[in-house]
């Protein structure tokens, strides 16, 4: 194992971390206001779709990233409407958003199966800009959560929304600018899919990362940092598979394959063995929706 191939397998670790530790990271945002989103594996899967579309139509990678981010946006406001407006179930509203976001990428994306598209995104030491953005986002968030006044109100309202709103602030507009936070992020993450990791388009690419991206939020128990370690954790388990055969290594792709989904179900039973893992972090109104009184 030399190191040309060393700094390969990190280099292609972190390209494969990049799509999870953005929708990781919205959807933390997201469940720190209090609202539980199950649709990012629709969100990125609209984003991813949108991305290629226009990039392919344009020419151009930044109109690709920003319709990405504009399709997950539009979704989220969705989503928003329905579980803050009308107050329907979180999870429920969540679900069928996935399935809204599967059937629409896939219709829209028939014209663009097989298709290829070359984005050119610049890259700084063997690493995109999306890339680095994404591992910037983890300290920047921890400091906005931490240290500031706005992130402050962002964790009451996901704690305890009702004194939140005993003092003046307006806490579904609070949840709102954080579910369309989250949907923006989720919509990069798919255009980051279809653009750069894989720069092409195919049903269902995103082949549950939005699924682990909810996982890693709780397995990094709500915190910025940790989303980096674990994103890494599980690309490097999907790199795994595409350097075996360079390692020598006699062993079964399908197993291989499996092993980002069997790591994301082991760290989550290893971790809920202690409830108070995760009721350290888990913002108290996680999932209840909140009825203001003006």
């Amino acid at each position: 194992m030399n190191e040309a191939f060393v700094v390969a397998l990190v280099l292609s670790t972190a390209a494969a971390a990049t799509p999870l530790i953005l929708a990781a990271l919205g959807e933390l945002v997201v469940e720190r206001a209090g609202v539980l989103n199950l649709g990012v594996e629709g969100m990125m899967l609209a984003g991813a779709v949108s991305a290629f579309a226009v990039t392919t139509h344009t020419g151009s990678a930044t109109a690709g990233f920003a319709a990405g981010m504009g399709a997950g946006l539009a979704l989220s406001a969705l989503f928003a409407l329905l579980s803050l407006g009308l107050m329907t179930n979180q999870v429920a509203t969540g679900l069928a958003l996935t399935l809204f976001g599967v059937g629409l990428s896939a219709f829209a994306g028939q014209p663009f199966v097989g298709q290829v598209v070359s984005a050119g995104v610049p890259r700084v030491l063997g690493l995109d800009l999306v890339a680095w953005l994404a591992i910037a986002l983890c300290p920047l968030l921890w400091l906005f959560l931490q240290k500031s006044r706005a992130g402050l109100l962002l964790r009451a309202v996901g704690e305890r929304p009702e004194v939140a709103d005993a003092i003046g602030f307006a806490v579904r507009r609070i949840r709102l600018a954080a579910v369309l936070f989250g949907g923006a992020l989720a919509g990069l993450a798919g255009a980051y899919l279809s653009l750069v990791n894989t720069p092409m388009w195919a049903e269902g690419m995103t082949a549950g990362r939005g699924w682990i991206a909810l996982a890693l939020v709780v397995f990094a128990t709500w915190r910025p940092l940790r989303v980096l370690a674990g994103a890494w954790l599980f690309g490097g388990m999907t790199v795994l598979q595409l350097h075996t055969q360079a390692l020598g290594l006699a062993i079964p792709s399908e197993f291989l394959s499996m092993l980002p989904y069997l790591a994301t179900v082991v760290v989550l039973v290893l971790i809920c063995r202690d409830p108070r893992t995760i009721l350290l972090n888990q913002p108290l109104s996680l999932g209840k929706p909140y009825h203001p009184d003006r």
